[in-house]
């Protein structure tokens, strides 16, 4: 992605099977080169990423679709798009950001009940957070 030019851009635009929104696909270049300098910069995307991992004590202590819907940004959610914009990157609002945490397994937002959360639980256990550069 980060090596795409404006012909390829172009190109994408057509591709009935992406979302063709011009905005949405020059952030996802020019957020794959800024991911290139981070990993540059920290060691590893996820070294960085996994500074912002929300404090235990902060979450719900029983995860129910009410206290989901609270989830849907936090205070780390927010500090993370605040500092990926800082750094170049488009399209990272803490909605969004807070996704991304969810699928890098930042966050078990699998609710009390749900069949994947124990199994998540232990992934994350078993989880050790690379060190930052």
């Amino acid at each position: 992605m980060a090596r795409l030019g404006d012909k390829d851009v172009e190109r994408l635009l057509t591709d009935a099977s992406i979302v063709r929104h011009r905005g949405k696909i020059e952030a996802t270049v020019n957020n794959a080169r800024r991911a290139l300098e981070l990993v540059e910069e920290e060691g590893s995307l996820a070294a960085f990423v996994w500074r912002f991992e929300p404090d235990p004590g902060s979450r719900p202590e029983r995860l129910t679709w009410d206290a989901l819907l609270e989830l849907a940004e936090t205070p780390e959610s927010r500090a993370l798009a605040k500092e990926l914009k800082r750094r170049g990157w488009r399209f990272v609002g803490p909605t969004t950001v807070y996704a991304f945490m969810q699928a890098m397994g930042l966050v078990n937002d699998h609710l009390h009940g749900c069949d994947a959360r124990e199994p998540v639980e232990r992934a994350r256990a078993a989880f050790t957070a690379p060190a930052s550069a």
